[in-house]
């Protein structure tokens, strides 16, 4: 663990989202080292919390050192402890808060980096899963801010076979006899067990199951066990239903092509795929992992061969799926804070 500044709340005042407007939107924040070294920007995932998932990264002796590095952690809106449909006051409470896209996040951030950290210009930005996918916005929303970037088992634009998966969790959610149309009064855990159940299937590698047992290598335990404890448990007690569904339509309409237009409803209208990735200026590091079923590295191969900038694909060799990424097993978290401590100092 790495001591830092403790979450921080920045209250922007009246701001934009996709939307609507929320009259005193807020990010949260946590920040590591000397203001005067180079910043990295790590914002979360989905699931992630400033107050307690981002030092897996963060330490001297790991990838992102705060003795070398400025380093600035930062909480989606919708994770509840930046604006979210759990913590907001009425009249943008619950099901009335409005939609919020990736750029939304980057615009936030990018406001408390220059008018509240004095942050003249980003170094690197990193992300695991919804965190890879604000570092593949970094560059495009600010291009001539950020310097690096590395999208960890994320994507520029979220594909249609991961749009497939996503309307899985959500349907088993919303459709449930609790969640009463966002209304709820009461946690729904009905819902809320569905979501983690149907959220379950993809999160892991195909081979993981054969290879580590359903706990984590605990040949006694059953696939019952794997699903009650780390899904069900997972999201009881700790997540707002309201949230989950606010946090999957980020996911859902993520597409860096989309930055600037007034609406991310349209996704796809017009494909400017190629152009916005070849108009990067910022050099990646990108890093799929091989069995990753929600951001293939397929899909990486390609947005790496339309980038002009001698970015760089890195892809994790691992069972572990999507779980690669996030610090959950020594081996890829070794191999990956490697990559990325190299293409730092490089």
């Amino acid at each position: 663990m790495s001591s830092g500044s403790g979450v921080q709340y920045y209250h922007h005042g009246r701001f934009r989202l996709a939307g609507g407007v929320l009259p005193d939107a807020i990010t949260a924040y946590r920040t590591y080292g000397d203001p005067a070294n180079p910043c990295i920007v790590f914002p979360t995932c989905y699931g992630g919390r400033v107050d307690r998932d981002q030092e897996y990264m963060i330490g001297p002796d790991k990838a992102l050192d705060p003795s070398k590095y400025y380093i600035v952690t930062f909480a989606l809106f919708s994770n509840g402890e930046s604006s979210s449909p759990s913590n907001t006051p009425a009249p943008y409470n619950g099901p009335y808060f409005p939609d919020v896209s990736y750029e939304d996040n980057i615009r936030a951030q990018y406001a408390v980096l220059t008018k509240e950290l004095n942050v003249k210009k980003v170094y690197c930005a990193i992300g695991f899963s919804m965190g890879g996918q604000q570092a593949y916005y970094w560059p495009v929303v600010y291009p001539d801010f950020v310097e690096k970037f590395i999208p960890i088992c994320g994507s520029a634009r979220t594909s249609m076979h991961n749009k497939c998966f996503l309307e899985g969790p959500k349907a088993a959610l919303v459709n449930s006899k609790d969640f009463e149309n966002g209304f709820y009064t009461k946690e729904p855990q009905f819902g809320l067990r569905a979501f983690g159940r149907a959220y379950s299937a993809w999160a892991y590698g195909q081979t993981w199951f054969r290879e580590h047992g359903y706990l984590l290598g605990d040949q006694n335990s059953s696939l019952e066990d794997f699903l009650r404890t780390q899904w069900e448990g997972g999201f009881l007690g700790t997540w707002d239903a309201n949230d989950l569904v606010t946090l999957l339509h980020t996911w859902y309409y993520g597409d860096v092509t989309l930055v600037g237009k007034s609406t991310f409803r349209a996704a796809h209208e017009e494909d400017g795929f190629t152009s916005t990735l070849s108009a990067i200026k910022a050099k990646g590091l990108i890093m799929p992992c091989k069995t990753d079923l929600y951001f293939p590295p397929e899909d990486s191969e390609i947005e790496v061969s339309l980038m002009k900038n001698n970015s760089k694909l890195v892809i994790i060799d691992s069972t572990w799926g999507h779980m690669a990424g996030g610090g959950t097993n020594i081996r890829d978290d070794e191999f990956i804070q490697a990559e990325v401590r190299a293409f730092l100092e490089s």
